[in-house]
């Protein structure tokens, strides 16, 4: 079992399978992209394989596949394969812009993948451009209606709402997402960007977006008890079935319930999003240690985690690492 000194166990194990996107997000990296990691660096597809079983063998029940991009890891669908033939079984998702998803969703639902996030900022074409530095909001409204005839449902969006950017599509994306069978989450953007010039006061929190959405629409929050351990906070929206998130994870942190550890493209292990410290597996991977060794190493790990990711801390320092190369 991973368990923290705070008594939570780990369930959910988050595998970036590579730095590299296709998008250069304005939250997330500058226009020119950042220095990838070199090829020997990155995981091979039987190192990932290795971590996620010793993983699944300490209690993991979910493997969540993120990056940078990770429809654009070479062997994908099989590593894909070879996680739902584990046993027990994890459930398996994927978080991804959506680019190239078209051509890939039936292949990696009929792999054994069980659903996708795809990350959507904006309807409006010349705003996506702006946001994602490409013009490939067809491509992603393609992936989506892939992912959903594919059967790799409930198809979630993650929207990041920016003030003076998108801020005002709160409501017109909600209602967007509910025609179209969606399950829409907001998430709080947070200091994990590689030019380190987030600002809290300039972020859109949870309780405006919410505010925004009660201008339209019935809200009704669903019971704690059915949101366990998830990050999303829900609503009912307009009495229902359709509901809408909301992650919080500056203003309204779960830190208390977190049950999320990452491993990194290169091998590195991280127990909090906002961790400043890591574990090298990879090394440990590359010397002919034992599965028991890897196993001991991620106990450690978990060990270390801190009570809370401490953005209100005065003496809060954003990770060296940005989003894109810790994998979400």
């Amino acid at each position: 079992m991973l368990i923290d000194t705070f008594g939570r166990v780990a369930r959910d194990l988050r595998v970036s399978l590579t730095d590299r996107c296709n998008l250069r997000c304005a939250y997330c990296m500058p226009p020119e992209g950042l220095e990838w990691l070199p090829g020997d660096e990155v995981l091979t597809d039987d190192e990932v394989l290795r971590v996620i079983r010793i993983a699944v063998g300490l209690g993991v029940t979910e493997i969540r596949f993120t990056g940078g991009e990770p429809l654009l890891r070479r062997g994908l669908v099989d590593i894909v394969r070879r996680t739902a033939a584990l046993e027990p079984r994890p459930h398996i998702s994927l978080t991804t812009n959506g680019i190239g998803l078209a051509r890939t969703a039936q292949a990696l639902r009929d792999a054994g993948l069980d659903r996708v996030n795809v990350s959507l900022d904006t309807l409006d074409p010349e705003k996506f451009a702006t946001l994602a530095r490409r013009d490939r909001l067809c491509d992603v409204l393609a992936g989506l209606e892939a992912a959903a005839a594919a059967g790799l449902t409930p198809v979630k969006v993650n929207a990041v709402m920016m003030r003076g950017v998108n801020d005002e599509e709160a409501a017109p994306l909600l209602r967007w997402c509910l025609e179209h069978g969606y399950h829409l989450r907001f998430i709080e953007q947070m200091p994990l960007d590689a030019q380190h010039g987030w600002d809290r006061a300039t972020m859109v929190s949870a309780d405006e977006v919410l505010a925004r959405l009660a201008e339209s629409f019935s809200l009704v929050p669903v019971g704690a008890e059915e949101r366990g351990s998830a990050p999303a906070e829900e609503w009912l929206v307009d009495g229902g079935p359709g509901r809408v998130g909301v992650i919080g994870s500056v203003t309204r942190p779960f830190c208390g319930t977190c049950d999320r550890v990452r491993l990194t493209a290169d091998g590195q292990v991280r127990n909090c999003l906002f961790a400043r410290d890591e574990s090298d597996l990879r090394a440990a991977l590359r010397s002919e240690a034992s599965d028991e060794q890897l196993a001991r190493l991620l106990e450690a790990n978990l060990l270390a985690k801190r009570a809370g990711h401490g953005i209100d801390d005065p003496g809060f320092l954003q990770p060296v690492r940005p989003m894109s190369a810790i994998g979400g």
